[in-house]
Order: structure tokens, then C-alpha cells, then sequence
């Protein structure tokens, strides 16, 4: 059985190492970054993934890490992200999903809090001329919402403000009831709205926007499968070995039982509306520090409160 990932780490993990797919982890700040690189065609239809790089972050829960790890957290998203800017031109933020489902809502979070600039060219403060960034932001909401689609939405937006990139966050889904909230991947593919939950749009891509497209996101939810697939292999595992694969076994009674009885269920924990809030602040702050690179965390957090 294959389960619905956003995570190209996970799918690698899944499916296992191919032609056309390298994947790497260093230590950066004291957090782990896996890269994974799928650079074939074949490989890409392997792993249901777009040909490109895709960065992940491994970290603790975030209501769990200190202040400064926080800020290192932001710091390396800063620094990966920084690394797939065109090194000129404006930025559009874009922040994907629903902002009434809290489990949803992390991109529209995100760019409450993301420093917007593009309005002040001519008007400057003396200290800040010549350090900003032009940076422009949208929350499209979702089209059971607006009726519209939101590929329709951002390409307006893109042939008004004509960006050089376009940053788009968005909610995960991922197979590991282990990586919800603990996995931040960014990825120089673009993005498929819904996808973490079966419900496919139209992609915010370079070729359907016509610029640079990062995605950013962080997984929180999981399909029922998964949990149920991960007790029955908890309890298979305390039965005695001679009585067959239990792994196998456990995907086949996963399967059968969500198939049967409960449905396509997602899954989000309880505590989802801290978790939202907190890695909406961390990935913010990477955002602004990845697009102002000559602010400090210090200065940004300034100028967000005195709301410019």
C-alpha cells in the first residue's frame, strides 16, 4: 500500500533509492537537513514527485524547542530558502489554504507575519533605504471559499506585481504520524494546492506562473490509515516472529479496516492550534530573514510591531 505524502523524504524512504535520486543530510545549526534531488523524468514518476530539489528539516515539537533554537530554526530556513532566491527583484508571499481550519491555516498564519515592503518604494525611511527587499503578500483563501481558483488568483496577482519569485506555504500531509509538525520541507518544485488531502488544483509552478515558485510547509495531518497501520504493527510486533511478516500484515489489516469502516479519515492532534501558531511565527521569521538578509531578527521584530 502506498501512503498519500507531501514529503519527498518520506516517498524516497518509501519507495527506496533509484537512478536519477540522490538524498543527503548535513547538520546545520544544530538541526538536521536531509536533501533530496530528483533529477530524472523516470524518477520523478517513481516517487509521484516533480523533478528538483526538496529540503527537509528535522526538528523536536515546536512547543518543546527554546527561544534561541527557535531563531537558529529560523535562521537555517532562512538560509535555504535564500539559496533558491533570484538574488534580485520583488516577492510574492503566498500563504495556501483555509484560514478556518486550523489544521489549514498555517500558510495564511505565515503571511500575517511575513514583512511587507513593496508598498514603501519612494517613501523609505532614511535608515531602512537601500536594505529592504520589495515584498508583496496574498492569502487566497481556498475556491469552495472564494469560487475562484487559487492558480487564478496568484497569476493575477503575479502579472500586476510582476515578482521575481513567488514564496507559496501551505499545510502537509505526510505518512508519519512522527513528522506532523517536526518536518519543514521547502522544495524549488512549486507547489499543488490540496494535494494533502486528495484534492487536487491546478499548480502554482514556474511553468503556470511564469516565475520561480518555492514551496514551503510543514505536515499537520495524517490519513487514519496510517495510525491504525502504525498500532497494528505495534501489536503484531509483540506476537511471536514464526507467525508471519508483520509488516505485511499490518498494511493489509490497515487497509482493509479504513477501506471498510472508518473511510478516508485525516487526522490532526489536538493540540494543532498551538502547533499552528508557533511554527507560523518560526516560519515567518525565515521567510523575512531569507527576504531582508540585511535586517536582523531583532529589526524585523521591531518593525513588525510598530506594523510600519
Amino acid at each position: 500500500m502506498q501512503y498519500r505524502t507531501d514529503l519527498a523524504v518520506e516517498r524516497v524512504l518509501e519507495q527506496g533509492s533509484a537512478p536519477g535520486v540522490s538524498m543527503q543530510s548535513i547538520r546545520l545549526r544544530g538541526f538536521t537537513r536531509t536533501e533530496v534531488h530528483i533529477e530524472s523524468e523516470e524518477a520523478s514518476r517513481r516517487l509521484q514527485k516533480p523533478p528538483g530539489r526538496y529540503f527537509t528539516f528535522e526538528t523536536e515539537p515546536i512547543h518543546t524547542l527554546e527561544q534561541a533554537q527557535r531563531q537558529q530554526l529560523s535562521a537555517c530556513i532562512a538560509e535555504t530558502v535564500r539559496g533558491l532566491l533570484p538574488p534580485f527583484g520583488d516577492v510574492l508571499a503566498v500563504g495556501l489554504g483555509n484560514r478556518h481550519i486550523t489544521s489549514d491555516a498555517l500558510g495564511s498564519r505565515v503571511i500575517e507575519s511575513v514583512l511587507v515592503t513593496r508598498h514603501l518604494t519612494g517613501a523609505m525611511p532614511e535608515p531602512l533605504r537601500g536594505r529592504l527587499r520589495g515584498v508583496s503578500a496574498l492569502a487566497p483563501g481556498v475556491l469552495g471559499v472564494t469560487g475562484m481558483e487559487t492558480a487564478d488568483l496568484v497569476r493575477g496577482a503575479v502579472e500586476q506585481t510582476r515578482p521575481a519569485a513567488v514564496i507559496a506555504v501551505d499545510a502537509l500531509s505526510a505518512r508519519e504520524c512522527g513528522h506532523i509538525g517536526t518536518a519543514i520541507q521547502i522544495a524549488d518544485t512549486g507547489i499543488q494546492p490540496g494535494s494533502g488531502v486528495g484534492n487536487h488544483r491546478t499548480g502554482l509552478t514556474r511553468q503556470t506562473l511564469g516565475v520561480p515558485v518555492i514551496a514551503v510547509g510543514v505536515p499537520t495531518v495524517v490519513y487514519s490509515t496510517v495510525i491504525v497501520r502504525d498500532a497494528l504493527t505495534l501489536l503484531l510486533d509483540s506476537m511471536p516472529e514464526e507467525q508471519g511478516d508483520h509488516a505485511a500484515a499490518a498494511e493489509a489489516l490497515a487497509g482493509r479496516l479504513t477501506r471498510q469502516r472508518l473511510g478516508e479519515m485525516v487526522v490532526t492532534p489536538r493540540e494543532i492550534d498551538q502547533m499552528v501558531g508557533e511554527l507560523g511565527q518560526v516560519l515567518a521569521m525565515g521567510l523575512n530573514l531569507a527576504l531582508q538578509p540585511k535586517l536582523s531578527q531583532q529589526e524585523i521584530a521591531a518593525l513588525m510591531n510598530e506594523g510600519m
